[in-house]
């Protein structure tokens, strides 16, 4: 017996409110939704097995990994990232996601389905009021009351996620409204008075403005962030680099947005950032801020960061200029047409050829640098030989948070824009694993890795089945440490070594309270791998030294999902690292 497949209905008749909200992403270039099903979005799920031709739907394994995923497919392709839970526990599950998404700008929407509009406000069954727990942490939200209003609101939705500054957007749709029937109009007109996006741009005066500071200045450092990534200003970052020859400090953010291997790139700033890009931008006359914040972690002391040099901020949401750090010449626009339009006019600076021979010199004498002769595997040493063995495979690279964060800054080098997927502003363990999913759905012939912590992983660790049920390859490489090692390494430097639950493993373990020697190969816990077999992965431990070169090559040529779990001390701490509110003065390198 054959199933009679649902018919999906015409434009003109009268239409559900589930099938009009699919039928509007469709419209809008939707191809992949990460949605997980409950009683208060019944009708949309049964809504997309309509649009089965057109849509791919990826059934996450929890509602957090799915708005991870999306953010995933989001970042790597600069689309939309669409993500979809029922009421109650699973749109508050997506709560993360969203703030995750706000603090980075990634354009993301989420549909949330909602108990039907008799009963809101009566604490029913898996109600929440969605709207008001996530007005803080969206770009703007919707609760829609009518079926009229579907498509008009799915447009606005699109249409806020992705411009201005970029952010996520929240539709919540009672059940009722998604039954309910009417003639969609597709092309409504938006209703949007509150929201004014002015198309701005730098004008020619500011432009110039800009070319003449760089022309006078004799120490000049460019400090790029996610703004160049999101506006798809890499290239035109890269031609301004080639053409002054002025070196450029990249945040988290924008990694890959200038070539990290390039002789003019400084890497990171900041509290891990590289101790040549701190001291370039302290002894800077001229900060050309593109894209950027000024996060705390990368300023520390605020009065003190860039404190000899003045300052151009450009940026397009005007709420960040001067908010952190006064600049001489704040410009509200988009980055992208600032740097075409610069250089058109811009010229190099008189002399830069001492300023270069400095910076070249902070960065030969102050490298990135691990103990090379340790016996075992240093988790510097696993990251570098990753990015030297998949060079020439173009790879997207997520990650957790934690030190394997920082030193993923630090030792990968990212030659292109969108190949650094991590979670920035927020700092969200269980980043990594669901983000890869999203990168590999977006692009299923690209090698994805993520590059994880144990204690990172093993918050979304249910994505495993997510990545063998839909058929998407990721490969996962864990340094596990046994620990919390972001928070060990605090504990070490500013709490006397004292172990406040920071240890993974048995708590009558000698490491719980740091008394312990170590951890040997068979007291890890748990055992990666076999959770990986147990999701039908394949897997494979390390932690010999002479076998990492041959366990990453098997991982990266493993033709389906591969974990591989480098087993690396704890007792590794990310350096340099300017301690949180100081200066470079009091930058640690050992």
């Amino acid at each position: 017996m054959t199933t009679k497949r649902p018919k999906k209905p015409t434009a003109t008749e009268p239409t559900s409110g589930a099938d009009i909200a699919i039928q509007a992403l469709v419209n809008h270039g939707v191809e992949v939704i990460f949605a997980y099903p409950g009683g208060a979005s019944i009708p949309l799920h049964q809504a997309l097995t309509r649009f089965r031709d057109t849509v791919r739907v990826i059934l996450p394994r929890h509602e957090q990994g799915g708005g991870f995923a999306a953010q995933g497919y989001a970042r790597t392709t600069g689309k939309v990232g669409v993500c979809m839970a029922t009421s109650g526990p699973g749109a508050t599950t997506l709560v993360t996601t969203r703030a995750d998404a706000k603090l980075d700008s990634i354009p993301m929407i989420a549909i949330t389905g909602q108990v039907g509009t008799p009963v809101i406000g009566t604490d029913a069954f898996q109600e929440t009021p969605t709207v008001e727990v996530c007005r803080s942490v969206t770009k703007h939200h919707y609760l829609v009351t009518r079926v009229e209003d579907i498509a008009r609101v799915v447009r606005e939705a699109f249409h806020i996620a992705t411009t201005g500054r970029k952010g996520p957007v929240l539709i919540d749709l009672p059940k009722d409204v998604q039954l309910m029937q009417t003639a969609p109009d597709y092309d409504a007109a938006m209703d949007l008075p509150g929201y004014h996006v002015d198309d701005r741009f730098a004008t020619p005066e500011e432009i110039a403005a800009i070319a003449a500071m760089i022309r006078k200045a004799k120490r000049p450092v460019i400090y790029a962030g996610g703004g160049v990534i999101t506006a798809d200003a890499s290239d035109e970052l890269c031609a301004l680099v080639r053409k002054t020859g002025i070196p450029v400090a990249m945040t988290l953010m924008c990694q890959g947005g200038f070539p990290g291997d390039d002789p003019l790139s400084l890497d990171m700033p900041g509290m891990h950032g590289s101790v040549y890009a701190n001291y370039a931008i302290a002894n800077a006359d001229l900060l050309l801020a593109f894209g950027v914040r000024f996060d705390d972690r990368v300023t520390g002391k605020v009065s003190e960061f860039a404190g000899r040099a003045k300052i151009v901020h450009v940026d397009i949401d005007p709420s960040e200029i001067n908010k952190i750090k006064r600049a001489e010449l704040p410009i509200v626009g988009d980055i992208k047409h600032a740097l075409a339009e610069l250089n058109k006019v811009v010229a190099p600076p008189e002399d830069l050829d001492e300023w270069r021979r400095k910076t070249a010199s902070w960065k030969q004498s102050d490298p990135f640098h691990y103990d090379e002769d340790f016996d075992g595997i240093l988790p510097q040493h696993a990251i570098s030989e990753l990015c030297r063995l998949t060079r020439d495979r173009d790879p997207i690279i997520t990650t957790g948070v934690g030190q394997h964060q920082m030193w993923t800054a630090q030792y990968f080098k990212f030659r292109r824009p969108r190949r650094h997927v991590t979670s920035s502003g927020l700092g969200t363990m269980g980043f990594g694993l669901p983000a890869a999913v999203g990168a590999k759905a977006a692009h299923p012939d690209r090698l994805v890795v993520d590059i994880d912590g144990d204690g990172s992983l093993l918050m979304n660790v249910q994505e495993m089945a997510t990545c063998h049920c839909e058929k998407l390859p990721v490969k996962v490489m864990v340094l596990n440490n046994m620990h919390l090692g972001m928070v060990v390494q605090w504990e070490d430097r500013f709490h006397a070594a004292n172990r406040a639950h920071t240890y993974l493993g048995p708590i009558d373990h000698p490491e719980a309270t740091g008394r312990g020697n170590g951890i040997t190969p068979e007291q890890r816990y748990p055992d990666f791998v076999a959770i990986a077999r147990g999701f039908n992965w394949q897997g494979r431990h390390v932690h010999e030294k002479a076998e990492l070169t041959d366990a990453i090559q098997e991982m990266i040529d493993a033709p389906g999902a591969y974990l591989l779990d480098v087993q690396v001390p704890y007792q590794e701490h990310v350096l340099p690292m300017i301690p949180a509110g100081m200066t470079v003065r009091e930058l640690i390198k050992e």
